[in-house]
């Protein structure tokens, strides 16, 4: 049996394909449950998944917004490149056999869809600032960084192409060269096998780096400049330009991303909502396939 929504046959076809692709995720879930209430309750949830895109699909229909030719002709080409020559195109069907007129109508209703979504969405309150800083209170561990370094460094590798020996003597070139009153990032842009922006790694947190580096870094005081080491990359002059101790991000740095985590989650509410409203008012049956 199918289902008659607002006078529409659906295909009980339909409900079995979307267990089949619930299935998967949702047997784990299930897995405390008697195998033939598992089953219904699956039915249960693909049915109530399909009602849903049905009347969702409807609704956007029923607003019937205008979608250009040249809107369809893009999300097409997007999708599905023409082929470079036009023989090889029968009519109406791709190289790949695609029906480009069953695609358009897709693509449209899709297209109708995602403007009813956007609507509902826009339409849902935004965060007050209140309602943000007391998120961002209750989720600290969410906004914790590590200790963070700020340095730079000169490097030569050593590798296939270049022997200890030869790294060597071309790091105790760039050493004399600091030690004679050059700047760390002419050094670095002059001599590093990482060329560029004097050398510097920005700022990374505590653990990024390989041990030897951070082992090099970490006693060093701002604008202090390392000893010759050596890493599983070659050898290294660091400079170590700031630190910062681990904490919490400020409310200002994060407020955007916690503004976009919360509107999610309301414009999230504000379409279940709307989806309970439609199938509150729809018409909804069992129904045998309609005769041909």
């Amino acid at each position: 049996m199918g289902l008659l929504i607002n006078g529409e046959f659906v295909d009980e076809a339909l409900i079995r394909e979307e267990m089949a692709s619930l299935r998967p995720h949702y047997e784990a879930m299930m897995a405390d449950m008697e195998p033939i209430a598992r089953e219904i309750q699956l039915k249960d949830w693909s049915k109530e998944n399909v009602i849903e895109r049905v009347l969702l699909r409807q609704e956007a229909a029923s607003r019937a917004p205008v979608i250009s030719d040249e809107e369809l002709d893009e999300r097409m080409t997007a999708l599905l490149p023409p082929p470079g020559d036009p023989d090889d195109i029968e009519a109406g069907t791709t190289r790949a056999g695609v029906d480009h007129d069953a695609m358009r109508t897709e693509m449209r209703t899709q297209i109708q869809l995602e403007r009813l979504v956007q609507d509902v969405g826009e339409k849902a309150p935004k965060p007050k600032k209140q309602e943000l800083l007391d998120f961002y209170k209750a989720n600290q561990e969410r906004f914790a960084v590590p200790p963070m370094l700020h340095a730079s460094h000169i490097v030569k590798n050593v590798n296939d192409s270049v022997d200890e020996e030869t790294a060597r003597a071309a790091i105790a070139v760039a050493e004399a060269e600091l030690a004679a009153g050059s700047t760390f990032a002419e050094v670095a842009d002059r001599n590093s096998d990482c060329a560029g922006q004097g050398g510097s790694l920005g700022w990374f947190p505590l653990g990024e780096m390989v041990e030897e580096f951070e082992v090099a870094v970490m006693p060093l005081a701002p604008g202090q400049v390392s000893q010759v080491f050596r890493s599983v990359f070659g050898f290294h002059i660091a400079m170590l330009h700031d630190r910062r101790p681990e904490g919490v991000r400020p409310f200002n740095d994060v407020r955007e991303e916690i503004e976009g985590a919360m509107q999610a989650g309301v414009r999230e509410q504000a379409l279940e909502a709307f989806v309970d409203a439609l199938k509150e008012k729809a018409v909804i049956k069992t129904a045998k396939q309609p005769a041909v």
